[in-house]
């Protein structure tokens, strides 16, 4: 997608969010006319914030703490806008409720009140939740699999803005600390032109685990030359799984590894995903499948053991949950998807946009492979 056309459509999105909120909201409010004149503003200057997120995004180098600044208003007017339908429902069926004048009127200022601390106690707690990234520790037995392994699976990691060389030293200091068998990054690397974020990039050369650090495209990569980020990233000794699969472990003791460019390739037509390609000359053993989208495993029918993706972000802020649900058929965790297939969704180890994170974590996933008995 054109990063031009991308922050038009963002900006057009957010100045309907901001137009629903003066209207249906602030409008009901009753509070004197100066208070709503500065509700007013606040929206103005979140909207402002958000225009220097996108500038800072893809054209633009600011302070972080400017970037922090400039971010906040992405979650603070998407969290304010929930808060808003809420308050609209409420109100009118408050409206049409039979109560007396009087019981209405407090009821109302109860309602105006509850929802001005919904939304403010949900956004200190969501800035709150994205300080950590969580390390999930899941088991997952696999069929014919003959040891065990340890997989560290990072996803969605969005290099760019908050996410700098200090956060990526501290994650490849935790990933080192779990001694893995191999790590997999499935994708949304780099959110960033590689001239900004090469020096960000380099400091996953010195991730450690017995086979090595293998990643797949996700569809972020598409927008900020993706020949330029796999060609960096082998550069660092990253393997790129471009519709290719390789073998980890000992002969008759391992799995097969595989990975698929984005579905978003479809789109571009170039760096296109192909299973087949993909799962060709698999060995008599088990096979994991990298692939971004959880949506990808619609295409998947047979020779597949386990996939592993990310791209949902869990939601990252709940109620956006909804949204994801109606696009990919798992948010987050581990599903059995049929009889023979199995699906770990990773949350995300970074964020996009905002650092706000509200009932989905970021996370760390340690990944134990098991023979199923």
């Amino acid at each position: 997608m054109n990063p031009l056309l991308f922050f038009i459509v963002f900006l057009s999105v957010f100045a309907l969010i901001n137009f629903y909120i003066s209207r249906r909201f602030i409008a009901y409010l009753d509070v004197k006319a100066t208070h709503k004149f500065y509700f007013h503003i606040f929206l103005f200057v979140n909207y402002l914030g958000i225009i220097g997120y996108m500038l800072g995004r893809y054209y633009l180098d600011f302070a972080n703490w400017l970037y922090f600044l400039f971010s906040l208003p992405i979650g603070l007017l998407f969290l304010l806008f929930c808060t808003a339908i809420i308050y609209d429902i409420s109100r009118v069926i408050l409206k049409i409720a039979p109560l007396s004048a009087k019981r209405r009127n407090f009821f109302k200022r109860s309602l105006d009140l509850s929802s001005l601390l919904l939304a403010s106690t949900l956004s200190a707690k969501s800035i709150y939740n994205a300080r950590d990234i969580k390390l999930e520790k899941i088991d997952i037995k696999i069929k014919k699999l003959k040891k065990s392994y340890k997989i560290v699976q990072l996803s969605d990691i969005h290099i760019g803005g908050l996410i700098d060389k200090a956060f990526i030293k501290n994650l490849v200091l935790r990933v080192n600390d779990i001694r893995a068998d191999l790590v997999v990054i499935t994708g949304d690397l780099i959110d960033i032109k590689m001239d900004r974020g090469r020096d960000i990039l380099a400091e996953l050369k010195h991730l450690e685990s017995a086979y090595g650090t293998f990643f797949v495209t996700g569809n972020h990569e598409y927008f900020h030359d993706i020949a330029k980020i796999i060609e960096s990233l082998k550069e660092l000794d990253i393997r790129v799984l471009e519709n290719e699969n390789i073998y980890i472990g000992d002969e008759g003791e391992g799995f097969n590894l595989a990975g698929v460019y984005d579905i978003f390739g479809y789109r571009t037509k170039s760096y296109v995903p192909d299973l087949s390609k993909a799962l060709e000359n698999l060995k008599n053993s088990p096979t994991i499948l990298l692939a971004h989208q959880p949506k990808y495993i619609e295409e998947v029918t047979h020779s597949v053991d386990l996939m592993l993706s990310g791209h949902t972000h869990g939601g990252q802020l709940f109620p956006f949950r909804f949204l994801v649900k109606l696009q990919q058929p798992y948010i987050s965790a581990l599903h059995q998807h049929n009889k023979e297939l199995q699906i770990y969704v990773n949350k995300g180890t970074g964020f996009w946009g905002p650092p706000m994170r509200l009932g989905a974590c970021s996370e760390i996933t340690e990944i134990t492979l098991i023979p199923a008995l």
